[in-house]
């Protein structure tokens, strides 16, 4: 898109402004700047929004910041004096106020015209409101407001949407301002609120995420606490809350991109609709994800989410027998690496090189990978899931079962949920712990019986205990969820770090009757 403004071009595609024809040399973060100022000219943009947008929520000094906005005024023949173009509103921010005239860039417009799809669009924004204190008690406002804070900065690490800052979404704090009212003022399509009750030693705290364009609620819950160590319950509740919204909002992007007709979808829709067949875990559904990833990628080569859940959903393809190593593995390591260039804090870049690094039987490196996903966001349960299989594989199964189980109660509605119950099972089987294992197998498949990681740890078990019917049920599921599983297979595309534990895997299916 260009943006014409007085003698002015500024080409948010070729990242070029002119004035007079003539470029006019800028630093990339002083064109940020500039860019950003130009398309959210309808309000006035805060310096924390500033912060989150070009400093991705660095701390940042006020001088530094200045010193950018007089860059862009300088750029623009503009001054912090007469602020014909670039305004400060005073304790609220900066505004474009220049005419602007848009204006398809010459590379976009005959992009439509050969019928391209347009790039990908900007992330959906989420702003996370002070929880209403409900005690009766103003000395309490510390508490709701922590849990606010606390959310906002767990969502902030999430790299899929935009997370409005702390001191625009507070400012409607004792306020009764309609959810419409504050998507329109903030720009977001998303808003969290919620209350806390607190009385004596105990804690009721109550959360829900609305869709504010529509005013329909996506998700609500409760949770009662006795209020032993305030900062332990704060800090419980915070990592419930977080977890829960990312699979809510993608769920609900999902949904409004399918309202779409099909040749209007953009990168971000079809990525929304790839992430809705990947937590299916069937092959069809795998084959799905694979494609929209595909089309997503024609149109934005560096996409680093749809990079990431490529490499992810190929993997995950190669564990469960879809499809072979060999193949896939060369383009999903390239598709990680290229998401980390994107953006070396994605914490779904550091868990797609480490779902490659696993399957290629670089297990180290599969566990540091994970590791560092989970530093970046602790409230990563898929990430916590993948850790937790690796740290099977390579021969650490209590550290593995507790892996899942922090999975599990991070996201006790995540759409992986079985697969976390799948990857508990087998932990429980490397222990040996055989009835634990087909319980949790069980419980994987009541979530979604086309698990075949769950009937994999059904048949072993039922093997190592000589249930023969249970064997059979299994061998016959899994032969259905997974046609070409031998123990040729398993014992070449498996990644253990233990010759013991193939065996004992191994022997299990063999007692079940595999050939």
């Amino acid at each position: 898109m260009r943006f014409h403004f007085e003698n002015n071009v500024l080409d948010g595609d070729l990242r070029e402004l002119t004035r007079d024809g003539a470029a006019v040399p800028l630093q990339p973060q002083v064109f940020d700047l500039l860019l950003y100022l130009i398309t959210e000219r309808d309000r006035v943009v805060s310096k924390d929004d500033l912060i989150g947008r070009i400093w991705s929520d660095r701390i940042v000094s006020d001088s530094a910041l200045n010193s950018r906005i007089n860059a862009a005024r300088k750029a623009l023949g503009d001054d912090g004096s007469t602020q014909r173009l670039i305004k400060t509103i005073a304790r609220k921010g900066f505004r474009f106020v220049g005419e602007v005239r848009e204006e398809a860039a010459a590379s976009c417009a005959q992009a439509e015209a050969e019928g391209t799809p347009p790039r990908v669009v900007d992330r959906p924004a989420v702003a996370v409101l002070a929880f209403e204190n409900l005690s009766g008690d103003p000395a309490q406002d510390y508490f709701g407001d922590g849990i606010s804070e606390d959310i906002l900065t767990a969502l902030s690490k999430q790299r899929w949407f935009t997370v409005i800052a702390r001191n625009s979404s507070f400012t409607y704090k004792g306020r009764a301002v309609d959810i419409r009212q504050i998507a329109e003022e903030l720009g977001v399509r998303y808003v969290v609120e919620g209350s806390v009750r607190k009385a004596d030693n105990r804690v009721r705290i109550t959360a829900q995420l609305n869709d504010a364009v529509s005013g329909r609620h996506l998700w609500a819950e409760r949770y009662d606490r006795e209020l032993v160590d305030v900062f332990a319950v704060q800090d419980e509740i915070t990592n419930a809350i977080a977890a829960a919204i990312e699979p809510q909002i993608h769920a609900a992007e999902n949904v409004r991109s399918r309202r779409k007709p099909p040749l209007s979808l953009d990168a971000w829709d079809l990525l929304m609709r790839a992430l809705s067949h990947y937590w299916r875990v069937t092959r069809q559904d795998h084959d799905a994800a694979r494609a929209l990833l595909e089309r997503a990628l024609t149109i934005d080569p560096n996409y680093g989410q749809a990079l990431s859940l490529l490499a992810v959903n190929d993997m995950f393809g190669v564990h469960l027998g879809w499809v072979e190593l060999a193949v896939v593995a060369p383009a999903a390591e390239a598709a990680a690496l290229a998401a980390l260039r994107c953006d070396h804090e994605d914490s779904w870049a550091h868990a797609a090189l480490g779902s490659v690094c696993f399957s290629t039987r670089r297990l180290a490196d599969a566990l540091s990978e994970f590791e560092q996903a989970l530093a970046l966001n602790p409230n990563f349960s898929l990430a916590e899931g993948y850790y937790a299989l690796a740290l099977c594989y390579a021969g650490r199964p209590k550290d593995s079962f507790e892996a899942a189980q922090r999975a599990i109660r991070l996201s006790p509605r995540d759409p992986s949920l079985a697969v976390y119950h799948g990857i508990a099972a087998y932990a429980r089987f490397t222990e040996r712990r055989y009835e634990e294992a087909i319980a949790l197998a069980r419980e994987a498949i009541r979530h979604r019986g086309d698990l075949t990681g769950a009937y994999r740890v059904l048949a072993v078990c039922a093997g190592m205990t000589s249930d023969g019917a249970l064997a059979e049920m299994a061998l016959g599921e899994l032969r259905r969820t997974q046609p070409g599983i031998s123990l040729h297979w398993i014992s070449t595309q498996l990644p253990w770090a233990n010759d013991a534990d193939r065996e004992h895997y191994l022997e299990g299916f063999r007692r079940a009757g595999l050939r």
